[in-house]
């Protein structure tokens, strides 16, 4: 598939809509979907489909991996991802049949994996609730939704129909309790203190969540000072899982995260430039002695937890904890 910066690639180019409404700083436009399911062949993602009921995603992270998906829709600018935002649209028929497919594949069903599907356009536009009334329709599936937004409460009457009879869990994307440090790194998203209460609500309503410390941030939030705190606060909501990795600095990304790095935090320039020097991903001897620290506190607190890279496609652990869980 193309990619020329400013150039919509091919095979999406017909599917570009009008704007259908703008809000302030946002335009959101029209996307045309055939399906909103993508099947993933000889992936190493713990999942086998993804569902993004968006392209691009207000939330603004600076760490976002996915910004480059936006050059694919003719977008050069980075800071186009989180301005432009594409609404998909499609039938409830084909959301069924695809649904009833990964089904009968038995590989969990990820939603939210490049843009937050409870983002604020969904307040608007309610794509993520249309899959999920379709979703109760096709009991036995399993699903997994990740979000930063406690607007996910807003579905618990369709979460709790699913989770009767379906396997779900709500993954609670937060990396810090610090107020002013996510602030700095997710301009546009909710506070984390909302994001836990929300990680309650489901967790009282009988929904599994899921604690993402994804990405883990060297010298920002990878110290013991803010990992010991953020799992008692997850252990405190009800949260079951900890699932965590580290920053992925691809391009697209990276040039946006070191302009930050180098503005609000220059005393790390020379940090990140030894750690992502080889490699968007950091030296596995970084990765070893965070992974010791972070199940140390994980089981301090009686949680289990895992490296996502050690998830297998069937959601297991390859290399699982045996932790002493009290409820």
């Amino acid at each position: 598939m193309s990619a020329k910066r400013g150039i919509p690639a091919p095979n999406i180019a017909p599917y570009l809509g009008p704007i259908i409404d703008q809000s302030r700083s946002i335009e959101y436009r029209k996307l045309g979907a055939r399906n909103l399911l993508n099947r993933l062949n000889g992936s190493q993602m713990p999942f086998g489909w993804t569902v993004n009921p968006y392209r691009g995603c207000q939330m603004a992270c600076v760490y976002c991996y996915a910004r480059y998906t936006h050059e694919f829709l003719g977008h050069a600018d980075p800071a186009e991802f989180e301005q432009t935002i594409y609404v998909k649209q499609t039938d409830a028929r084909s959301i069924l049949e695809s649904l009833r497919r990964a089904r009968a594949s038995g590989l969990e069903v990820a939603i939210g994996t490049a843009t937050d599907p409870y983002q604020p356009a969904e307040a608007k536009f309610k794509i993520t609730r249309q899959v999920l009334e379709v979703a109760r329709q096709v009991p036995g599936l399993r699903l997994g939704i990740t979000t930063k937004s406690p607007l996910v409460t807003r579905d618990l009457d369709l979460l709790s129909e699913i989770a009767r009879r379906s396997e779900l869990w709500v993954n609670l994307s937060i990396v810090t309790l610090d107020l002013d440090l996510a602030r700095k790194l997710e301009p546009r998203a909710p506070r984390p203190d909302l994001r836990f209460k929300a990680m309650s609500g489901l967790c009282s309503a009988g929904i599994a969540t899921r604690l993402f410390m994804m990405p883990i941030l060297p010298g920002l939030t990878d110290g013991d000072g803010t990992l010991g705190p953020l799992l008692e606060a997850a252990r405190g909501a009800g949260c079951r899982e900890i699932r965590w990795n580290v920053l992925f600095l691809r391009q697209g990304t990276r040039e946006l995260f070191l302009k930050c790095i180098r503005e609000e935090f220059p005393w790390l320039v020379d940090r990140y430039r030894e750690l992502y020097a080889r490699s968007a991903y950091v030296p596995q001897d970084y990765r070893d002695e965070l992974d010791r620290r972070i199940a140390a506190h994980a089981e301090a607190v009686g949680l289990e937890c895992c490296a996502r890279e050690d998830v297998s496609v069937e959601g297991q652990a390859s290399r699982p904890r045996q932790l002493a869980l009290v409820w």
